[in-house]
Parts: C-alpha cells; sequence; structure tokens
C-alpha cells in the first residue's frame, strides 16, 4: 500500500498535459520566464513508464507496500501505500483509502515514525491538497476525497506517542500494537528534522495546532544554539544522533548525505511554505549552506572542476558521499531563487553538474548509490575510473532513486536552461533501458557492470512519488504547482517530493 499512497501526488501532477511552447523568453537566473517549453513526446514516454510500473503493481501486489518486479510477488517492508494522477489510477486509489485500518501493522511489525511521515501521510495530505485545488475534478467522489483528510488524521493520531519522551524528541521505531518503541535511546537528524512539513501542513488544515507543535517541539533541538557545542563543527553543520532524554547530540558526524539530509532540505523549505512563521529556519539553512560552501566543498584531484561535498566527523573531511545527496544541488538552486542569491544558485549548478558527472561516468549512465574521491584510497582496479572521472565506487548499486533528476529538475525550473531537460532525458532512458522488468522497474548491482549487473527484484515506492514524477515534470509544459512557476512557488515539494499548497507570501 505504501506504492499507492506515493502515487497519488504524482499522479495528479500528470493528470494534465498541454501542448509544447515552442519558444521562451528566459530572464535572469532568479526567473526563467513565462512558458518554460514542455516536450510532449518525452512526458508521454514517462507516463507509459509510470503506466506499466502501475499496471504489475495493481495486478500482482495491490494493496501491499511493494511489487517485487522479477518474481511478481509482493512485500509489505514499512507497513501498508497510495499514486502519478492519471483520473482512472486516481479512482482506483481513492477508493481504497476509506478502507485502509491503520490501527495495526503486518504481523506487529516495526514502523518508522520518519518513512510513515514522509510517504503515507505526505501522500495523502498533498493528494488532498491537489484534490480539493486544482486537480479537484478527477475525483469522482468526494467523499473519497475527504477521506484523505480523515485518515490523515487517523494515521498521525496513532504516531503521536512517538513524541512521549523526556525530550519531545521523537522515538523512530514504533510497535502500534502495544504503543511501545524499540527501545533506543537516540534519534538521527534525518529522522527528526524531516517531519515538521507535513505535520506542520497537518496542523493548518485541521486547524489543531498540536500536530505542528509536536514535530516542532523535538526540531527545536536541531537548530542553534545545539548541545554540546562541540557537535557543531561548524555554524548550522551539525552532528546526526541526539538523546531522547535530554535533545543533546551524540556524536559530530555528518554531512549531506543520508541519515542527515532532508533536515537541511527542509530548512529552507519550512521557509517556503510559510515565510511569516520559519524566518528562523531559512536563517540556520544560510548558516549551513555557507558553512558547506568554506569547509565542506571538495574538489577530487584528478578532477578540480567538479564539485562534492565531504562527509566530515567534526572538522575532519570524509571524502566520500552519495547518490541520496545528489539533492544538494536542487535544494541550493530553490534557496538562491527564493532569496535572491545568485552564489547559492551558482553553487547548485556546480553540484549538479558534478553529480551529473557521475552518470555519464558508467557503463549504464546512472550514477551509484555511493562514491569516494579520496587519492589515497582508490579501490584496486579503479585507478583509471578515477583519473578519468574524479570518483570511484564505493557502492555501485542503483536502488531507484531519485535525487540526481530532482537537481536538475530544479536546475532547470531556475535557469531555463533546456540541457537540463535533456539530462534528465538521458537518465530516464538509461534507467528504463536496465531497470525494466515484465511488471515494473527493479533496483541493480552495478551501475559500471554491463546490463546493471543483477536485477535485486525491489521497487520501493520513490520510484513513483520521485523519480518518474521528476522525470515527468521537467519535459512538461509550466504548470502552477511547478517551483518557480512565473518568479515564486505557489506549491512546495517534500523529500519525497509531496508537493503542498505554501500558506505564506510567496517566495
Amino acid at each position: 500500500m505504501k506504492i499507492v499512497i506515493a502515487s497519488v501526488a504524482c499522479l495528479v501532477t500528470q493528470s494534465t498535459l498541454a501542448a509544447p511552447v515552442e519558444q521562451a523568453t528566459y530572464g535572469p537566473p532568479s526567473y526563467p520566464g513565462p512558458g518554460l517549453p514542455g516536450n510532449k513526446q518525452r512526458a508521454d514516454a514517462v507516463i507509459e513508464a509510470f503506466r506499466h510500473a502501475w499496471g504489475g503493481y495493481y495486478k500482482y501486489a495491490f494493496p501491499a507496500d511493494e511489487l517485487t518486479p522479477v518474481t511478481n510477488g509482493k512485500s509489505n517492508p514499512r507497513y501498508a501505500s497510495l499514486a502519478h494522477m492519471q483520473k482512472d489510477i486516481v479512482n482506483q486509489i481513492l477508493a481504497y483509502i476509506p478502507k485502509i485500518d491503520y490501527s495495526k501493522s503486518i504481523n506487529n511489525e516495526q514502523v518508522s515514525l520518519f518513512e510513515t511521515t514522509i510517504r503515507y501521510l505526505g501522500g495523502m495530505l498533498s493528494g488532498y491538497d491537489f484534490l480539493t485545488g486544482p486537480l479537484a475534478h478527477l475525483a469522482k467522489d468526494k467523499k473519497n476525497v475527504d477521506a484523505l483528510l480523515t485518515q490523515s488524521k487517523n494515521l498521525a493520531n496513532y504516531l503521536s506517542f512517538a513524541f512521549d519522551t523526556p525530550s519531545g524528541v521523537p522515538s523512530n521505531n514504533l510497535y502500534f500494537n502495544n504503543r511501545s518503541t524499540d527501545g533506543s535511546t537516540t534519534n538521527g537528524l534525518a529522522t527528526i528534522g524531516t517531519l515538521v512539513l507535513e505535520w506542520t501542513r497537518l496542523a493548518d488544515i485541521t486547524g489543531n495546532k498540536t500536530y505542528a507543535d509536536l514535530a516542532q517541539k523535538g526540531e527545536s533541538y536541531l537548530l542553534s544554539p545545539v548541545k554540546p557545542a562541540s557537535s557543531e563543527p561548524w555554524p548550522g553543520l551539525v552532528g546526526t544522533n541526539v538523546n531522547l532524554s535530554n535533545g543533546h547530540f551524540t556524536d559530530a558526524f555528518g554531512g549531506w548525505v543520508g541519515g542527515d539530509d532532508s533536515f537541511y532540505e527542509y530548512l529552507i523549505k519550512m521557509y517556503v511554505y510559510d515565510t511569516r512563521r520559519f524566518g528562523r529556519y531559512k536563517d540556520e539553512w544560510i548558516k549551513a549552506a555557507d558553512s558547506s560552501i568554506a569547509h565542506i566543498a571538495s574538489h577530487p584531484s584528478s578532477r578540480p572542476d567538479l564539485t562534492y561535498l565531504a562527509e566530515y566527523d567534526g572538522r575532519r573531511l570524509i571524502y566520500e558521499s552519495q547518490h541520496l545527496a545528489c539533492f544538494d544541488g536542487g535544494n541550493f538552486l530553490l534557496a538562491g531563487q527564493v532569496l535572491r542569491q545568485k552564489k547559492y544558485i551558482d553553487f547548485g549548478l556546480a553540484l549538479t553538474s558534478s553529480c551529473h558527472n557521475t552518470y555519464t561516468s558508467t557503463k549504464t549512465r546512472i550514477g551509484p548509490e555511493v562514491f569516494g574521491w579520496n587519492a589515497s584510497a582508490i579501490p584496486r582496479g579503479q585507478e583509471q575510473f578515477y583519473k578519468k572521472n574524479g570518483f570511484y565506487n564505493s557502492v555501485a548499486s542503483y536502488d531507484l532513486r531519485p535525487e540526481v533528476i530532482e537537481s536538475y529538475y530544479y536546475a532547470y525550473r531556475v535557469t531555463g536552461d533546456r540541457k537540463y531537460q535533456d539530462w534528465a532525458w538521458d537518465a530516464f532512458v538509461a534507467i528504463n533501458a536496465t531497470t525494466r522488468t515484465a511488471s515494473g522497474f527493479s533496483a541493480i548491482t552495478d551501475v559500471n557492470a554491463p546490463g546493471g549487473g543483477k536485477k535485486t527484484d525491489n521497487q520501493e515506492s520513490f520510484l513513483f512519488a520521485e523519480v518518474l514524477k521528476y522525470c515527468y515534470l521537467i519535459q512538461a509544459e509550466d504548470s502552477v504547482w511547478d517551483a518557480n512557476y512565473k518568479g515564486s512557488n505557489q506549491w512546495v515539494y517534500s523529500t519525497e517530493a509531496h508537493p503542498f499548497k505554501v500558506v505564506g507570501p510567496r517566495v
């Protein structure tokens, strides 16, 4: 069912496809101008890929979490899912929403507060925003649209015991059957700091401020001044693990990588969501961004033209990054557009171009899960690869991740440069050619092996929610829900690419 929920907001944004604009006039970097050109043929190809994957999921796995796309089975790794908004599929999903029982998890398995928030809660709230707004005409039965909000409240109510800790910093790993946790004494930066957008949006729609207060209380421990001070090696850049009892950090390890990534992402996105309430979040993003440019930006010895953000342990740099971190270019670009700061746009474009390099350098033309550029630690057999490409593959798998294409989307929306449409198309063609199965798309073991190595029989819901959505949006004609639409943002995208209607002055 995770795919079901992940797909709702994705489908909404693919429901209409206008004729492409033949010409457009581009303005300065902060505003690309009216009517960015679309490419209907490419957009239609993405819709076909979505329908292919949805058809396989619906036939073999619905309403389980995920399809296993090689063996045509089903799996429930997280408990329950939603759909890309083609009208028929939207209503298939909406008809199922009222039937969901969030009070119990399958076999009393562990439920992640973070994953459930970004995939389930975010998907339903975004669907509600669309189907009570610009795409209300898609829903056949308004009662099923209302059920999106009812089920969002139900889910949040079941999750809310996670915040019952001495500090208010939530536990992440939950058991619904007896309202207990796994006993962990810490939680992570991203899993604490990537709740505020969804829970605040729920509070704003329902008028129940408690939802926002819960998430914002946990978030408050992540903002300056953090404790202890040693867990903030540079202004705005903080550690990873936080003690549930007192809200203090337990380390100074971090970066823009998995486990930390979406904390930084949400700082600027909360400001986009409501500039009146979240100016402090914006200020914290600026500190983190300036420190990143000054202290952890790194250029491989064999390719000094490339720019990556290193990980760190205290002030010791670790020259490694991840596909997950390649959202960073898009985040800098969004901030540069919103803040009207060219330095962030330029830096975001450099990061995006460098992540593009991880795609164009491999045999499949898809980037790896983890890559490094430590010249003294090059794996045997990759010396020439590093010399030519400026990185080596540390973990060469690809799990259908969206982050590189996500940054292409923001680069296109901010600059209007059509090369980013081409980059996204190249990525889509490579993913379609390498990962496609008879019923969907599968993760692969080695992006630098012919055919991607082996297919691992796993299709995450973010294939629908993010990969195909960004591939579509960058080729589709200008729409009101796009980033930087006519010079401002009327919607803001969550870390799972679920768009929410902004409530403050548009920036």
